[in-house]
């Protein structure tokens, strides 16, 4: 029994031999880059303002905010949280909750434009853009590593 002990014991000591070792990595580029598109309207009568010129620029960027939610959404999803309540199997309440979280990087808007009574604004995001982008952030690399 005691051999044995002592076998296991070696043999996981001589497991952490071996890690004394620094790797470096490098970043390689994706073969494709998709590119996403988004559309926002915004209404320009529902704007508040006094004047058109107020309104009109209030549903330029209520439209850029949307097209840039859709981009979002396209980017990191959505999460979706929902309620209903039954009593006596009638159902009292339904109710849901949609949210949209995330940063975008490297949109640019191709197209904003009046339509009607709505404005329309149209982004684009090439991931090539943002993959370089995130090729900016300073590099790091490891300083030190201790093994307990």
């Amino acid at each position: 029994m005691r051999i044995l002990s002592c076998a296991l014991l070696l043999t996981a000591l001589s497991g952490c031999a071996g890690y004394d070792r620094y790797v470096e990595y490098e970043t390689v580029a994706p073969e494709s880059f998709p590119v996403l598109t988004a559309t926002g309207i915004a209404p320009l009568s529902a704007q508040l303002g006094e004047s058109e010129q107020e309104k009109m620029r209030r549903a330029m960027r209520a439209a850029k905010l949307d097209a840039y939610r859709e981009l979002a959404e396209q980017v990191y999803g959505q999460r979706i949280q929902g309620v209903s309540e039954m009593d006596e199997m009638v159902l009292r309440r339904d109710e849901f909750r949609a949210q949209v979280d995330g940063v975008i990087r490297g949109a640019r808007v191709v197209r904003s434009y009046p339509v009607g009574d709505s404005y329309i604004t149209e982004l684009e995001l090439d991931y090539k853009v943002v993959w370089e982008l995130y090729q900016q952030q300073p590099r790091q690399r490891v300083r030190s590593v201790s093994y307990y």
